[in-house]
């Protein structure tokens, strides 16, 4: 498949895409970069926040998806390290829409038993919008089924850095030697830690790159890019991606037997 192909409008009913899954073989955990809300509402002659509003249904229809097929993570970049270059304006809607967002979902969290995990450096956050990420977190971090990873004022690199640090701290104070740290030890210090890496990345809107999102985690994941931009991807995209993801050989650097003979 060609990784930037337009997926067309498809005749092609819902509940054939899912009849064609092998429930089998699903990922476990689905990261996504919500890109090209912007882009869909510049096109509608809308202002950007209608796009990310709109964009918030599309969240719904994949986190729909991933409950009913039983997927147990789903990682989602909100906002970034460098989204706060965006204007002042801007933002403000955004941490707006988020606390909406968060008020209004944090029941359904509950009644599908859904860990909401924010993940960043959430410190830089407005301090209402922080209590409130702070909150849902705390008040949801018993469930073990289904998380819900928020990435906000996130950047792959500040993550690395701050483990970095942290480790350093350690070995400056003597409770551990430089030797002692692996790629066990490192990724304790991860913001993800405690949950498995993705399996499948999915970037809407026709850019192919990660944008600085989690570079460690994403190292032998899936990667999944379509030009549909993101509040058009709903619950028949996100069925193409899993079946598309069904036809990967996942190898992990090995070389399988066929390929051996």
């Amino acid at each position: 498949m060609d990784e930037l192909q337009a997926i067309e409008p498809r005749h092609v009913a819902e509940e054939e895409l899912q009849d064609s899954l092998d429930i089998g073989s699903l990922p476990q955990h689905i990261a996504v970069i919500m890109d090209g809300n912007g882009r869909w509402a510049a096109q509608r002659g809308l202002p950007r926040i209608a796009g990310h509003k709109e964009g918030l249904l599309a969240l719904q229809d994949v986190m729909d998806i991933g409950y009913e097929l039983n997927i147990p993570y789903l990682t989602i970049y909100a906002f970034s390290q460098e989204n706060w270059n965006r204007p002042a304006a801007e933002i403000r809607l955004l941490m707006g829409l988020l606390e909406q967002y968060l008020n209004k979902e944090r029941q359904r969290f509950h009644d599908r038993k859904v860990r909401f995990l924010p993940i960043g450096r959430l410190e830089q956050l407005p301090a209402q919008v922080h209590a409130l990420v702070t909150e849902v977190a705390e008040d949801t971090c018993h469930y073990a089924t289904r998380t819900l990873a928020v990435a906000l004022s996130y950047g792959g690199r500040a993550e690395i850095i701050d483990a970095v640090q942290q480790l350093a701290l350690e070995v400056q104070m003597g409770s551990l030697s430089p030797d002692q740290i692996d790629e066990a030890l490192f990724e304790q210090h991860l913001s993800t830690y405690g949950i498995p890496d993705p399996d499948l990345l999915i970037r809407t809107s026709g850019e192919a790159r990660i944008s600085n999102f989690l570079p460690w985690q994403i190292a032998y994941t899936e990667l999944y890019f379509t030009r549909t931009l993101w509040p058009d991807f709903r619950r028949c995209e996100t069925l193409l991606a899993l079946l598309d993801y069904q036809k990967r050989e996942r190898r992990f650097g090995r070389v399988t037997q066929a390929m051996s003979s």
